[in-house]
Order: structure tokens, then C-alpha cells, then sequence
């Protein structure tokens, strides 16, 4: 029998999103219902109510969430009622020719729930990142569901979901940062913060923080960069290169994800660095860069994809740093509000003057 709950819905393009009561089936096969208590607002939320994503209105927001398995499907063992788990939007399938390969990571065929979440008259949903869990209860694939340490404050486990995992696996595993390294990030939101703690977790000798808002420099500066440059009166390039020795960083990364931002990780790394883009771009956007300087710097230019994590390695590992004191999540939180306050929370963020609102239900 399915549950009513209330949810956040994105019913139209650009248009302010409502509070709604949603229908939750039972978990069919290999399923999992969720009892949400924690959800981040995050960027990838507002580009679904901005049509960026796609235009399968409507749409159930929110996918960075931890919370607490209700109800399970049959054939599921890997969770059951009573755990407490954090979601995730890559449930890796085992199958495909990545996972065959060893790099389950990179997994192309990756699980949702089947069934479907609807409105009261019946109109399906479309769950942001298969997950939707702006919502008292959401239903997801088993696979989406990661068990983790329930001591862990449910505000901060969920932002490990997406955008504080982008940031930190784009140094510690796309980037492959290592002890000594310099390392240089362009944009400092939520998710190149995250990228700078996981510089500093590494062991970076050296982590450039660069931004246009020095309220998120002083921000990364408490999260272990060791320099900041505001790029509004700096050359960025010219400034990652002479805190460098003049040789550029061994990782630059782009959390930004424009052209301009891109051009700019490129030029600033050393010969033989690595770039990784974290931070996504537009369809539209276009990136020229002569082929003669891509060949002649070498190195590696690398897109990260979830910060190419694999959840049920990663959330466990960096739930346990977290309670152990040896990465502060706490830092990315900076207000807890309710359900009805995601459309102010979205203005907050699009001005810079939150890192991670977080929704406790």
C-alpha cells in the first residue's frame, strides 16, 4: 500500500517550487523506502527546477540525504529496515564493461528504483538523480542505499551523497593528490571546498584557493588552503605560477566548469600536471584550446564523475574520518531549515551566501 508524504516538487520551468503531498509505493523487487531525515540543497537541484537537466517535469527534488531504511523489496540483503544509510545516485550494477574491468566507479549502467513516486492524481514524478528525497520518505534501488555509522549527525552524512564527495574524490581519487603535492582550486563552493579538504587530507604541501567572493576564500582557508587569490584583481594563472616556484601546481582543479575557469586550470598546472573538471557545464558551452600546447604540457586532463567514488568504499572510510575528528563535515553546514524553506535556500546559494543549506526533517 503506498504512503502519502509531503515533498518539494518542481511542477514547471523556473518556476517556484511547492510543498506537495506525494504517493511512495512498496518497495518492488530489489527496492528499498527510505524514511528521509537529512537532504542538502544542492546546485544540481536548482539546475532540475531550471530545466538544465532536462524538461521531464515534474520533478521530486533533492538527492544529497541520509536517513533510515523502512521497508525493503524482495531479493534485497545488502540493507534492511532499522539501517541507517546514505543515498547515492551511482548504484553500481556488477555487470557492465566497466564494472567487469574492476572499475565498478566508473559503472554505465547504473540502478533506480522501477516503480514510481507520483503526485495525488496519479502524475509520475521524475526523482532529481533517481533519488528525490526532498521528502518524508523517497523509494530508491537497494544499491542506492549505503549503510554507514549512525552516530554520524544525519545534516552532515547526507552532503556526502554528491557535492562534498565530488570535492574531496576529485583531489583524493580522480586527482590522485599525494603527500607534497601543490595543488591549486578554481572555485570555492561547496564542492571546491570540499576539493581543498581533500587536498589537505592528502597531504598537499601547497593548496591555492581561488575565487571572486573572499567570504568563500576565508571559507577555504579554514578548510586547509595555505594561499587564496581573488581573481577579480589577480591573473589566477599568473598567481598559482608564482606560488609554485613559477612552474604551476601538480593538480589544478576547476570546480567551476566554465571555459574561462577551464582555460585557466590548464595553463596553471605544470608540465605534466593533471586537470580535473569537477564543476559541470552547460550544453552550450565550448572550450578552444591549441592542440600544439595540449600536447606539448603533457600530463592528464581529467573529468571527475561523482568525484569518481565508490560509495560503498568511500561513505563508510569518510564517515569514520569524520567521528574520529579528521574531517570536519560540520564546516560545510552552514544553516538546517525545514521543507518549505528549499525556494528561499536556492536564492541563498545562487548568491553565494551559504555553502550547504541542509533540510532535517
Amino acid at each position: 500500500m503506498s504512503q502519502k508524504v509531503r515533498a518539494v516538487i518542481a511542477r514547471g520551468k523556473n518556476q517556484p517550487v511547492t510543498v506537495e503531498t506525494i504517493s511512495v509505493p512498496d518497495p518492488g523487487p530489489g527496492e528499498a523506502v527510505v524514511k528521509v531525515q537529512a537532504c542538502g540543497v544542492c546546485h544540481t537541484d536548482l539546475h532540475y527546477r531550471e530545466g538544465g537537466i532536462s524538461d521531464d517535469f515534474p520533478f521530486l527534488l533533492g538527492h544529497e540525504a541520509a536517513g533510515v531504511v523502512e521497508a525493503v523489496g524482495e531479493g534485497v540483503d545488502e540493507v534492511a529496515p532499522g539501517d541507517f544509510v546514505i543515498l547515492n545516485w551511482r548504484a553500481v550494477c556488477g555487470q557492465c564493461r566497466a564494472c567487469r574491468r574492476g572499475r565498478p566507479w566508473y559503472c554505465f549502467d547504473t540502478h533506480n528504483a522501477a516503480r514510481k513516486m507520483t503526485l495525488e492524481d496519479g502524475t509520475e514524478l521524475t526523482a532529481a538523480l533517481g533519488i528525490g528525497a526532498f521528502a518524508e520518505k523517497t523509494l530508491v534501488h537497494a544499491g542506492q542505499c549505503t549503510k554507514v555509522d549512525p552516530s554520524v549527525s544525519p545534516a552532515v552524512a547526507g552532503l556526502l551523497g554528491c557535492g562534498v564527495m565530488a570535492g574531496l574524490g576529485a583531489a583524493l581519487n580522480t586527482g590522485g593528490v599525494a603527500r607534497g603535492d601543490s595543488v591549486a582550486v578554481i572555485g570555492c563552493g561547496g564542492v571546491g571546498g570540499a576539493a581543498v579538504m581533500g587536498a589537505d587530507l592528502a597531504g598537499a604541501a601547497r593548496i591555492v584557493a581561488v575565487d571572486i567572493d573572499e567570504r568563500k576564500l576565508e571559507t577555504a582557508r579554514k578548510l586547509g588552503a595555505t594561499h587564496t587569490v581573488d581573481s577579480r584583481a589577480t591573473d589566477p594563472v599568473e598567481a598559482i605560477r608564482e606560488l609554485t616556484g613559477g612552474f604551476g601546481a601538480d593538480v589544478v582543479i576547476d570546480a567551476v566548469g566554465r571555459p574561462e575557469t577551464y582555460r585557466q586550470a590548464f595553463y596553471a598546472r605544470d608540465l605534466a600536471g593533471t586537470v580535473v573538471l569537477v564543476g559541470v557545464p552547460t550544453p552550450e558551452m565550448k572550450l578552444e584550446l591549441p592542440l600544439l600546447d595540449v600536447f606539448g604540457r603533457g600530463g592528464a586532463l581529467k573529468s571527475s564523475w561523482y568525484g569518481d567514488c565508490l560509495p560503498s568504499r568511500d561513505f563508510p572510510m569518510l564517515v569514520d574520518l569524520h567521528l574520529q575528528g579528521r574531517l570536519d563535515l560540520d564546516a560545510f553546514v552552514t544553516e538546517t531549515i525545514g521543507l518549505d524553506q528549499v525556494e528561499e535556500a536556492f536564492g541563498k546559494m545562487h548568491h553565494g551566501d551559504v555553502l550547504r543549506s541542509v533540510v532535517v526533517l
